[in-house]
């Protein structure tokens, strides 16, 4: 495990409390000012990168730097130029930076390489931010540095704008909102601890990184009034406490403590609301802003066409990336929340579970019988699509926390209506030959009223995410040829969509599902459609 030497604090600027000295400028740090494709104070040293000016794609002012990144070797600091600090003086760095295909990651650099930007939030502005205390009076460098990963074809634009402190936006020196403290003490493994405040839209407004061991911190953050989630993370997977030291963390507001933790394993979350709800953080919906604008006015198979091409390309973040959504994402905080893993064919909505199962620990492994361990349950069966092949396969809005043991049972049968059951689980569940009300003949996999929604959702979610491809999938299975009618319009069998739209009306969407779904988001960069507007499933199908 590395260890961290130094008291990075990386906290949105907007958010932060504290004062600015003039000194500390950054020159046109809203990108306003060029020369040509060279935008005025700014250098860049790294030949992979080329600038231009851009109006379309703006945060603030007129125009931004649209950085067209090239290469995928780096040899330094891309965009950079140089500002006065003054010794003893804590400022608040900041640059707001626009993803368009998410291969590309930027770092903020001051004085030294800092945090990351989330690659996997396309389409939107985010900012990256750091607070620093010069140590004497200097001049130091500040920029960005731009990240190839996984999936980078050669070439792709991230847009830069508003890298604060400049003269069109300085920090404010006083919180008129709500004034929070977080409060870190961390263990003998600091630089393992990271934490973030997201609102509803999925975007971290306030963030922190690269703490030293064994030290207290306090985290000044000012938020609007609104719901967010606090995330404690840390990277190696043992939390604060209590075998890695003492550490803990607290977020209060005055005397109110609003988060609480110490011993988890990667991610502790924790949502919480502040005055009335209302605000940035917020609202009812947490679908982000234009997030389905483009789909205005349609109906009919044009829109879920323009459904696909608003979820379509994804961040796929791998198969095994689940089991980290599942521990802080799969938690059950809806029935008996007991904190446990959340499993669809074991839970029972209206009484205590048979069986429990504990994040991580509980992960399969072996199994000889119901209880034994959960497993990432394809709720759309791989063999439909061919395999473990990606972005199908680890594509988090289908595939659930289930029970090892009726996963087996399950297999890859279509979902149905059972008549003659010859397995059921402790919750209900049932595999058996269909009902005759079905219009299938066959063996079928029926999951309890209380997520036969959630499934209906996935499923029409996978016809729309993969319309581009799902036309060929019939053929795979005996059992996809069942359920895939062979189209990329309609897709599912009749009998299926009949089946799906019952179970979608009698079955409406939960707090459970809501969650998930901007779980989802956040882990890989897009959202079920069918979630934040059920009315496009009958408008579609």
């Amino acid at each position: 495990m590395l260890h961290g030497k130094y008291k990075n604090k990386l906290l949105s600027t907007a958010l932060l409390l504290g004062s600015l000295p003039v000194m500390a400028n950054v020159a046109n740090g809203g990108f306003e000012q060029w020369s040509g494709n060279s935008p005025s104070s700014w250098s860049t040293i790294d030949s992979g990168i080329s600038l231009t000016r851009s109006t379309s794609t703006v945060k603030s002012g007129s125009s931004s730097a649209a950085v067209n990144v090239t290469t995928g070797s780096q040899s330094n600091t891309d965009l950079l130029q140089q500002v006065a600090v003054e010794a003893g003086k804590t400022y608040n760095f900041s640059a707001d930076v626009y993803h368009t295909e998410g291969k590309i990651k930027a770092r903020l650099y001051v004085d030294g390489y800092q945090g990351y930007s989330n690659q996997a939030q396309t389409n939107q502005w985010q900012t990256i931010s750091h607070s620093y205390t010069a140590s004497s009076d200097k001049t130091i460098s500040i920029g960005l540095r731009f990240y190839d990963v996984s999936g980078f074809d050669g070439s792709e634009t991230v847009y830069v704008d508003n890298f604060l402190p400049n003269t069109d936006g300085n920090a404010s020196t006083s919180c008129t909102d709500n004034s929070l403290t977080l409060t870190l003490n961390t263990d003998n493994y600091g630089s393992e601890t990271s934490w973030a405040v997201n609102n509803n839209q999925g975007s971290a407004v306030a963030n922190g990184s690269g703490y030293a061991s064994n030290t207290q911190y306090d985290e000044q953050i000012c938020l609007t009034d609104g719901t967010y989630t606090l995330v404690i993370s840390d990277s190696y997977g043992d939390g604060m406490c209590c075998s890695t030291g003492n550490g803990n963390y607290a977020l209060k507001q005055g005397s109110t403590t609003l988060a609480s933790g110490a011993s988890f394993n990667n991610t502790d979350s924790t949502a919480f609301t502040l005055g009335s709800g209302s605000g940035d953080g917020s609202g009812t919906n947490p679908t982000p802003t234009g997030y389905y604008v483009t789909a205005q006015g349609l109906s009919g198979y044009a829109l879920k066409t323009e459904l696909y091409n608003i979820i379509k390309d994804h961040n796929a973040q791998g198969y095994s990336a689940i089991w980290n959504f599942y521990d802080s994402s799969a938690r059950d905080k809806y029935f008996e929340n007991d904190n446990s893993i959340l499993d669809m064919y074991s839970e029972k909505p209206n009484g205590s579970d048979s069986y429990n199962y504990t994040a991580v620990s509980d992960q399969c492994g072996n199994y000889s019988g119901e209880g034994g361990c959960y497993n990432r349950e394809h709720s759309f069966p791989k063999s439909w699509f061919g395999g473990t092949i990606e972005p199908m396969n680890s594509d988090v809005h289908h595939i659930y926390a289930t029970d090892g043991y009726v996963n087996s049972k399950r297999s890859n049968f279509p979902f149905g209506e059972v008549a003659s059951a010859s397995f059921t689980s402790t919750n209900g569940s049932k595999l058996g030959s269909a009902a005759s009300s079905l219009n299938y003949s066959g063996t079928v996999f029926e999951p309890i009223d209380e997520f036969k929604g959630d499934f209906a959702r996935a499923y029409f979610y996978m016809a729309t995410r993969y319309e581009n491809v799902i036309g060929t999938w019939q053929t795979k299975t005996t059992s996809s040829n069942a359920v895939l009618n062979g189209s990329s319009n309609q897709v599912f069998e009749s009998w299926v969509v009949a089946m799906l739209l019952d179970w979608h009306n009698s079955d409406p969407v939960s707090q459970m599902e809501l969650d998930r779904n901007q779980a989802a988001f956040e882990f890989q960069g897009n959202r079920n459609p069918y979630i934040d507007h059920p009315e496009f499933v009958e408008m579609i199908w």
